[in-house]
């Protein structure tokens, strides 16, 4: 069993930067291909950001593209994700999840066994 536990949401202004974190538990976490996904009021949960396992490749949504980062550290079991120059259509809660030895689709959410509970994002005008 997967735990993730997400941390660094908050209330930004538009322009402003936020960086998540995301803390596993378990043994394999170099072997998880780890995403980022957010859900806005109203909406279907969205992929965001994907870093795969066995190579590092990262891998971004278009909305974010240039402006988002996601990063992991293995040793220390997180994955974070570094959002500059953020916008109001950034508001929502932010989840990461667990894909184990994911080789499929990174931005495919059903490909992900693991999900945290999530950090609310609430950029302002």
């Amino acid at each position: 069993q997967v735990q993730l536990v997400e941390s660094g949401g908050g209330l930004v202004q538009a322009g402003d930067s936020l960086r998540l974190s995301c803390a596993a538990s378990g043994r394999t976490f170099s072997t998880y291909t780890m995403g980022w996904f957010r859900q806005a009021p109203g909406k279907e949960r969205e992929f965001v950001a994907g870093i795969r396992w066995y190579d590092g490749n990262t891998y971004y949504a278009d909305s974010v593209k240039g402006r988002f980062s996601i990063s992991r550290d293995n040793a220390k079991k997180v994955v974070y994700l570094q959002m500059n120059s953020l916008k109001p259509e950034d508001t929502a809660v932010y989840y990461c999840a667990a894909y184990p030895l994911g080789d499929g689709l990174v931005s495919d959410k059903g490909r992900y066994n693991y999900w945290g509970q999530g950090t609310q994002v609430t950029v302002s005008s």
